[in-house]
C-alpha cells in the first residue's frame, strides 16, 4: 500500500510538471530564452577549416584560427577576430581568394564586413586591396567606402576613394580614381 502511494505521488508530481512546462508557451520559445545567453557567443571554434556546399558542388573553403557564433542575437552573426582566408569557385571552377584580419558575416543578409588588410585576387591574378571591404554574398556585390588599389595582370592599375562592383568586376564603378590602363591596338 505504502509502495502504491509513493507511486502515485511521483506519478502526480510528474504529470503536473510536465503540464506546467507546456503550458508556458505554444512553442517552447519562453523556455528556450531562459536557456540563451545573451551577453556572448553561443559558441567558439578555433583551428577551423570549413566548406560551403552549394547543389552537391563545393562553392567555397575558408580557414580561421577563431570563429564566434552569435546566432542568438536579434541581428545574428558570426565574428573572426584573428582574420579569414577565404576561397570561392565559379562555375568553370576558377578560383578567387580574400583574406582579411578581421570579418563579420552577418547571416540574415549573407552580407560580410572585411577589415583590416583585405587582400583580394581573383582568379585572373587581378588583386584588390583596402582596409575595409563588403562582400554581398547573396548578390554576388562587392564595394567599399574606403580607398583601395586595383591591379591587373597587364600591369594596369587604378586607385580611389571608393568603389561599387559586381564580384567578378565587369561592372566597376569608382570615386576620385587614378589609373594606368594598358589598351591593346587591333587597328593595322
Amino acid at each position: 500500500m505504502k509502495r502504491k502511494i509513493v507511486h502515485t505521488s511521483i506519478n502526480l508530481v510528474t504529470a503536473f510538471a510536465v503540464t506546467l512546462f507546456f503550458s508556458c508557451g505554444t512553442d517552447g520559445s519562453e523556455a528556450r530564452k531562459l536557456n540563451q545567453r545573451i551577453d556572448g557567443p553561443v559558441s567558439v571554434g578555433t583551428g577551423i577549416n570549413g566548406k560551403y556546399i552549394d547543389s552537391g558542388k563545393v562553392s567555397a573553403h575558408f580557414k580561421t584560427p577563431l570563429r564566434k557564433d552569435f546566432s542568438l542575437e536579434e541581428f545574428p552573426y558570426e565574428e573572426f577576430p584573428d582574420g579569414i582566408d577565404l576561397t570561392f569557385y565559379d562555375e568553370n571552377g576558377e578560383e578567387s581568394r580574400i583574406t582579411s584580419n578581421y570579418a563579420i558575416r552577418y547571416t540574415a543578409t549573407s552580407l560580410v564586413d572585411l577589415r583590416d588588410n583585405v587582400v583580394l585576387r581573383m582568379s585572373d591574378s587581378t588583386t584588390l586591396r583596402a582596409s575595409q571591404v563588403y562582400w554581398d554574398q547573396r548578390n554576388k556585390w562587392v564595394f567599399t567606402d574606403q580607398p583601395y588599389t586595383l591591379s591587373s595582370p597587364d600591369g594596369s592599375r587604378n586607385a580611389g576613394d571608393l568603389f561599387d562592383s559586381n564580384q567578378d568586376f565587369t561592372d566597376f564603378v569608382s570615386l576620385n580614381n587614378v589609373s594606368k590602363q594598358y589598351l591593346k591596338d587591333d587597328t593595322e
